[in-house]
């Protein structure tokens, strides 16, 4: 009877444990934001690209591995240089390689940084967001109908930051299965873009000059990506048009 007792009056071993993988998170992203920034960036590039492309001639694969590990960390932990990254995917494996190394290190880490937000705090959010009434509960609901299109919507506005359309989704319970082939398909577009800068790049600093990354701005690489969130968003102006002629 003792013993059953004892066990009845143990707290949950897992209460304050779950919370940890985001704190790291938020640490490493906040000491990160103040010590990486110079580190991260296209004169470090610059500085190391003919030992980095001797490297790759070397041992490619290995290469890859520590690109896509270090780019992994940079999106897990939000740090700065994600952009750098991307381009730098480009510069050193052109852009076919490129691209699907720079989707791969950006799906793994927007997933780590998802579970860990889910893990931390999404249950307790999702359990106040079933609860809510009125214009939280619409809006619940409105995401529940149309998660696909929102997911999509979130990766290819090019005004969303990449941390918010990771943390968002894991707050408000969307499945995780949803976000991962959303992120994984949504990111390829502005992927594509990046490392295309990337493919030129050794050209650029011959000049002198560092790559332009407004580029993604330009009416020609914008359109068709507006095309495509436009496409995203069809599903959702269609159920509100059926919604008001029902009503």
């Amino acid at each position: 009877m003792a013993h059953q007792t004892d066990t009845a009056e143990t707290p949950p071993k897992r209460g304050w444990t779950r919370h940890i993988p985001l704190a790291v998170i938020v640490s490493v992203a906040a000491v990160g934001a103040f010590t990486l920034r110079d580190y991260l960036s296209f004169d470090t590039l610059r500085d190391n690209r003919e030992a980095l492309l001797a490297f790759r001639d070397a041992n490619y694969l290995g290469l890859a591995a520590i690109f896509i590990g270090i780019y992994v960390a940079i999106v897990a932990f939000s740090l700065p240089g994600a952009a750098v990254a991307s381009v730098t995917g480009g510069f050193l494996f052109g852009l076919a390689a490129g691209t699907a190394f720079n989707v791969t290190a950006a799906t793994i880490g927007a997933s780590a940084i998802f579970l860990a937000a889910r893990w931390g705090l999404g249950a307790t959010l999702t359990a106040k967001l079933e609860a809510s009434e009125g214009t939280i509960k619409k809006l619940k609901d409105g995401l529940r109908e149309n998660e696909i299109s929102v997911l999509f919507l979130l990766r290819l506005v090019p005004a969303v930051p990449f941390f918010v359309a990771n943390l968002l989704p894991a707050l408000v319970g969307v499945k995780f299965v949803n976000f991962l082939w959303t992120t994984a398909f949504g990111i390829v577009p502005g992927a594509i873009v990046f490392t295309w800068i990337g493919v030129g790049l050794g050209e650029v600093f011959d000049r002198g000059e560092s790559p332009d990354l407004s580029l993604l701005w330009e009416p020609q690489v914008i359109g068709p990506i507006l095309g495509l969130c436009v496409l995203a968003a069809l599903p959702i102006v269609i159920k509100a048009i059926r919604g008001k002629k029902e009503i």
